[in-house]
């Protein structure tokens, strides 16, 4: 049972928190306003500064050049926005900032895959992924929200996460000429070490979502503050935002070569 069929409605605090009643179709297994009246899933709310944490350390890495000139591009906005969005989700639990986190989640993947797909050449196949891509995005976004059925989002999500797999065995494995052999080893481990932890991350979203009952039981067991660490859909915006963090590094030093052979 997927978590857009799931809700704790029913959960002891549900009807009297800030933002209640829920109103979106996706809940999840941390016990709504268990800890505070102000934030529905506390836990699943805070963790989303995954998220943020890795996009200002990426902005305001090496090449910034100060608190308002950071040095950002498509990825890092995007993964700020998403945790942003996610927190509001899950503090609030209302449907319009549930569309908010998932187009969020969407808009992630497209940004890496943007990044996988272009080969920093001004021609007419990158022109043509950056139109193609500037009008899927929103067109796609404005259907999904009209028809709010989860399922094509699911689609679209793994049809895009299937892409930059594909193009990322291409490049890796298969392009000609082919990168300097020691980038290559590199990018190879801390490509698997990426996709491992994501793995690991929707792992735990599923345990999450399919062992509720036995989770809730055992964290009332254990108590505070240890059961936070079993809020496994707080883990999985843990690892999911490691695992994007660590990928885009890995774009950014592919474009950065494909620029310098273009150069040459």
């Amino acid at each position: 049972m997927g978590h857009h069929n799931r809700h704790f409605a029913g959960d002891r605090y549900a009807l009297s928190g800030a933002w209640s009643p829920p109103t979106s179709s996706a809940n999840f297994c941390e016990e709504d306003y268990l800890i505070s009246y102000h934030v529905a899933e506390f836990i699943n709310s805070l963790t989303n500064f995954t998220y943020v944490y890795y996009a200002l350390r990426s902005m305001y890495g090496p090449g910034s050049r100060g608190l308002f000139a950071p040095k950002w591009d498509f990825m890092s906005i995007s993964l700020f926005l998403l945790g942003i969005a996610s927190f509001l989700f899950h503090a609030t639990l209302r449907q319009f900032l549930q569309y908010a986190d998932e187009l969020g989640m969407l808009l992630l993947a497209w940004s890496m895959c943007h990044g996988i797909l272009v080969r920093q050449h001004t021609n007419d196949y990158d022109r043509a992924v950056n139109i193609a891509m500037a009008l899927f995005f929103p067109l796609f976004s404005a259907f999904y929200v009209y028809t709010g059925k989860i399922v094509y989002h699911a689609f679209v999500f793994t049809f895009i996460l299937l892409l930059i797999t594909a193009r990322g065995w291409y490049l890796l494995y298969l392009r000609k000429p082919r990168f300097p052999a020691d980038k290559l080893a590199e990018w190879k481990v801390r490509g698997r070490w990426s996709l491992g932890i994501l793995l690991f991350g929707y792992f735990l979203w599923h345990v999450d979502l399919e062992m509720c009952e036995e989770l809730r039981e055992i964290r009332g067991r254990v108590g505070l503050p240890w059961a936070f660490f079993l809020e496994m859909h707080g883990w999985w915006h843990i690892f999911t935002a490691m695992s994007a963090a660590w990928f885009m590094e890995i774009l950014r030093e592919v474009q950065i070569e494909l620029k310098r052979e273009k150069a040459t």
